[in-house]
């Protein structure tokens, strides 16, 4: 077992991380190992003044950027990709110490960004090159679509995937032509900061990507200020802030906020197969998973077995604060983080919840560690029953028919993640197109909608607007501009033409384009 921090993780290398990042007050945060609570570094703090110099220098160094073609800046992200992979068990080093995550999980998250990056490789060039479209005069006119960079794009990342939300969301913004002023969380701010490093080293423009640092009341104003979109991943009340301050400055914006996730078991799914995923479902990352379950919904017949398996199944996870592979599941975040899932927990218990499972503090693994935790009659006055609790607890609740477990599925303001089990396939994607979510994977937690690049993920309801991957994730960091040419003034009546003759030939010229397609 490796317990000790690893070696790469040096003062010099942390302090090389953490000094591009502008702080002219002096006031620094105190960045933790989760695991040991010992200092890893001082982070500065970003005064106003600071965030406005970081737009001024990100906007200076997008022109030269926005210059280049477009091959270039895609050059710039192969060698980018190329250059996480050589670094992935460093990038998983500071994520882990920063975080307090399983090694596991990680590592997982080094892989989010090369991904996205090697799709956008292949697609930005058939959706960033401009569009011939007919104009309004067949043969006389004709519109091309252009396709714009926004300029400087902020993007506030949250601390739970600091490097796959932060660096991922970031290279959209980069191959679109943008700059980026990126805030990430202050506990997590190790990780984006080294993956902006390996930017640069692979040739982008020094100060194209800007970090700032400080708590969100103090820096969010003063960022929406001065940026031309917004990128958020928190929580929904965050997220309301965020979309009211984008809305009075009239940017655009993309918010991913929270989720109560529901996971629903078919009375014919391989319980064994579902056991084993509602183990990551809840407790992956220690459950501080934008898309993990926290309501598992399994159909009385098979639900005592369900329980039974998932019970033992959870009483032999290996609960561990060791950088190495073997821990099924790592700590949460911090201390203030432990406190919320213990409110939620003892809320529950105190309401008439019973504990099938877990339920305890680890202050023996370290100050912020908590059992994964299985909960049974949960109800909607609890903290657990409706709020998100983002930590290792789940909520097991039984159901008899199909329609039932969709109507439990959708009773709840959320919308972001589902999960459907079945061994028939087409009925689990009737049940899955009938749940209120933008996600909903069949036969599987989240990974496969979330890693599924080439489609849009995003929230419905209180879960989030608009959407990352897919088309849409690149497109969302560019303007359409709509260059219209007319080759003869037609578009008005000729000579001595009388308005009521032009009128006539207007509407016979309407009808012939629409029986001939054309308009």
């Amino acid at each position: 077992m490796t317990t000790t921090r690893p070696a790469t993780l040096t003062s010099e290398f942390l302090d090389g991380l953490v000094k591009r990042v502008p702080g002219s007050t002096g006031n620094t945060w105190k960045l933790t190992e989760v695991y040991t609570g010992d200092l890893l570094v001082e982070l500065p703090q970003s005064s106003e003044r600071d965030i406005v110099q970081a737009f001024a220098d990100a906007r200076a160094a997008q022109e030269i950027w926005g210059s280049w073609t477009l091959k270039k800046r895609l050059n710039v992200m192969k060698k980018f990709h190329a250059l996480v992979l050589e670094n992935q068990y460093l990038i998983t080093d500071v994520i882990q110490a920063e975080s307090g995550k399983n090694r596991r999980m990680a590592f997982e998250e080094t892989c989010d960004a090369p991904m996205g990056a090697s799709h956008y490789i292949k697609r930005a060039p058939k959706l960033l090159k401009d569009r011939k479209h007919a104009g309004p005069v067949p043969m006389l006119s004709n519109s091309t679509e252009v396709r714009r960079p926004k300029g400087v794009v902020a993007i506030i990342a949250p601390w739970n995937f600091p490097f796959a939300t932060g660096i991922s969301d970031t290279i959209p913004a980069l191959i679109a032509g943008n700059g980026v002023v990126l805030k990430p969380d202050n506990k997590t701010a190790l990780s984006p900061l080294l993956g902006i490093r390996l930017l640069e080293e692979a040739g982008m423009p020094a100060g194209l990507v800007q970090v700032i640092c400080g708590e969100g009341p103090d820096v969010g104003g003063p960022m929406l200020a001065n940026a031309d979109y917004v990128m958020f991943t928190g929580s929904t009340a965050t997220g309301r802030i965020i979309g009211e301050m984008a809305g009075k400055n009239l940017i655009g914006c993309c918010l991913e906020l929270g989720g109560k996730n529901p996971m629903l078991v078919l009375e014919d799914a391989n319980v064994d197969e579902a056991v084993h995923a509602a183990l990551f479902g809840g407790f992956g990352n220690s459950g501080q998973i934008c898309m993990h379950i926290e309501r598992l919904y399994v159909h009385d017949s098979i639900y005592d077995e369900f329980r039974d398996k998932f019970v033992a199944a959870t009483k032999a996870l290996n609960v561990d604060a060791t950088y190495d592979f073997e821990p099924d599941m790592g700590s949460l975040v911090s201390v203030d983080q432990r406190d919320r899932v213990i409110a939620h927990v003892e809320d529950a218990k105190a309401k008439g919840a019973k504990v099938l499972v877990g339920g305890e503090a680890r202050p023996d693994l370290g100050p912020a560690f908590f059992e994964p935790t299985i909960l049974e009659g949960i109800t909607t006055d609890m903290l657990a029953g409706t709020t998100e609790t983002f930590g290792p607890v789940v909520g097991l609740y039984r159901f008899t028919t199909e329609d039932q477990a969709v109507e439990l599925a959708n009773d709840t303001e959320y919308g972001l993640n589902a999960s459907v089990w079945s061994k028939d396939v087409d009925r689990a994607l009737k049940v899955a197109r009938r749940i209120d979510s933008g996600n909903v994977n069949v036969n599987d937690i989240l990974a496969t909608a979330f890693a599924s690049k080439g489609t849009p993920s995003g929230g419905l309801k209180q879960s989030g607007v608009g959407a990352r991957h897919g088309d849409q994730g690149l497109l969302k960091y560019t303007d359409a501009q709509n260059l219209a040419v007319l080759k003869k003034q037609v578009m008005e009546p000729q000579g001595k033409q009388t308005y009521d003759a032009y009128a006539k030939q207007t509407q016979t010229s309407l009808k012939w384009m629409r029986k001939t397609r054309l308009r």
